[in-house]
């Protein structure tokens, strides 16, 4: 059974036409992740000064559970990351990393975004799997990057827990309340009439 393993690094590029100062602060604050981040579901609203090792509770698609978002890399108003604490399913753990580099662009700011997954135990067979569904992802996660920086939409807070028992999502084990036996894939968020935002699975 394979120990540990890193997904390929997942990258792409988008530019957002403010100024890199600007960029790097709406990164900063991590409640915003959830506005355009498929690897995102919610964020607490609860206000943390930006910072390395700042850390944030938010909820990771498919899981019922919260965890810790803690900033790994804080270097204003160049580069910045994300890096989630071990999360545990029925086949081993994985910890997600989400990083920004910021360059002057002539439009604006060149955003160079990379998503990394290390994953444990059984979860390392399904690398191939993680990776094809960020590099299908993406690109959707930069254009709707994009468009939050350049809007006025609010964070999305992270969602209460719920009061009665959770409803097990795919692939989790009926009736024992244990997280789903893969890792789910990244869903963009598809815009409703009215500005809300929902998830739906994206389109290979």
């Amino acid at each position: 059974m394979p120990g540990r393993y890193e997904m390929p690094t997942v990258s792409t590029s988008v530019v957002v036409p403010r100024p890199a100062d600007e960029v790097f602060d709406f990164l900063a604050d991590a409640r915003n992740l959830a506005l355009w981040s498929s690897g995102v579901d919610g964020v607490a609203s609860d206000h943390v000064r930006p910072g390395r090792d700042a850390e944030y509770a938010f909820r990771f698609p498919g899981r019922h559970r919260d965890s810790v978002l803690v900033c790994s890399t804080y270097l204003p108003p160049e580069a910045i990351a994300f890096r989630g604490r071990r999360m545990w399913t029925l086949l081993g753990t994985q910890v997600p990393e989400y990083a920004f580099r910021l360059a002057p662009h002539a439009e604006g700011t060149e955003v160079v975004m990379s998503v990394t997954c290390v994953l444990h135990g059984g979860l390392a067979l399904m690398v191939p799997v993680v990776a094809m569904a960020w590099r299908r992802d993406l690109p959707v996660d930069a254009a709707r990057l994009r468009e939050a920086v350049m809007g006025d939409r609010a964070p999305a807070a992270l969602p209460a827990a719920a009061t009665g028992p959770p409803v097990p999502p795919a692939g989790s084990v009926r009736g024992t309340g244990r997280e789903p036996l893969l890792p789910p894939v990244p869903r963009a968020k598809r815009r409703r009439r009215g500005g809300d935002v929902s998830d739906a699975p994206a389109v290979a």
